[in-house]
């Protein structure tokens, strides 16, 4: 009786099993989307709270402020994801492109490799030497991809839904100080963004928390803390530009 092959750590799939690195991936857009969104609720509550805090009462010139705001920081995030996952995907490509060669041109001494990393993973030689032969008979180029490298050869990631993800997230977030601070609430604008940034800090600080598995009290008093140190900096900039204009 064979001993049991152990499972593929959590952050990679097991050969064959695909469903295991999409849900990773989902996982991985979904966290993004979240930390776009946080991006978007300080980075927007910064500016809009700054130009009120220096003309208090100039609707259009906090309005102005905060759509540009929004529009440069949603085409910003959007676009240094698109290159940096891009730029993810054109390396594995050639990490992919690089294993098949080795593969058509010394398939003995892959096999070799491939065994000498399930031993490294605690399998005896005998077994590790078993496995490494059925899965090269299977599929070589996913058994050794997804071993040395961590890649699936069928599941690039994509840079578009990265992009279109940062962009959405950044504008959903952005409109939570955008639209507070340009209700009619007279002179109480500020702290009525204010209080609306500091929920959605404690949603989005919550949210990445339980995703990634750590700590929520720390991870939401984290994001509330430097939420509000920005507000609070760009409002006394506002303030200190506003008495120096008038």
């Amino acid at each position: 009786m064979s001993e049991p092959v152990p499972t593929a750590p959590a952050s990679q799939s097991h050969p064959g099993e695909a469903h295991g690195q999409n849900i990773g991936q989902r996982l991985n857009w979904l966290r993004a989307g979240v930390l776009g969104a946080n991006d978007g609720i300080v980075s927007t509550a910064g500016v809009v709270i700054g130009v009120a805090g220096a003309t208090p009462n100039n609707v259009l010139a906090i309005a102005t402020a905060g759509i540009a705001a929004l529009v440069a920081g949603a085409f910003s995030m959007a676009g240094g994801e698109y290159v940096s996952v891009s730029t993810q995907r054109d390396t594995e490509r050639a990490l992919i492109a690089k294993e098949r060669r080795e593969l058509a041109e010394m398939p003995a001494e892959e096999l070799e490799e491939l065994a000498g990393l399930y031993r490294e993973r605690g399998l005896s030689p005998d077994l590790a030497h078993q496995v490494a032969e059925e899965l090269t008979a299977k599929d070589a180029l996913a058994a050794h991809a997804e071993v040395e490298l961590g890649i699936d050869p069928d599941e690039y990631t994509s840079p578009w839904a990265a992009a279109v993800s940062s962009f959405i997230s950044f504008t959903v977030g952005a409109l939570v100080p955008l639209i507070m601070i340009l209700l009619p609430f007279g002179e109480h604008r500020v702290w009525i963004a204010a209080v609306a940034v500091v929920l959605g800090l404690l949603l989005t600080g919550w949210i990445s928390a339980v995703l990634g598995g750590a700590p929520r009290g720390r991870a939401i008093l984290r994001n509330v803390v430097m939420g509000s140190a920005t507000m609070a900096a760009t409002y006394a900039i506002g303030m200190l530009f506003g008495v120096a204009v008038s």
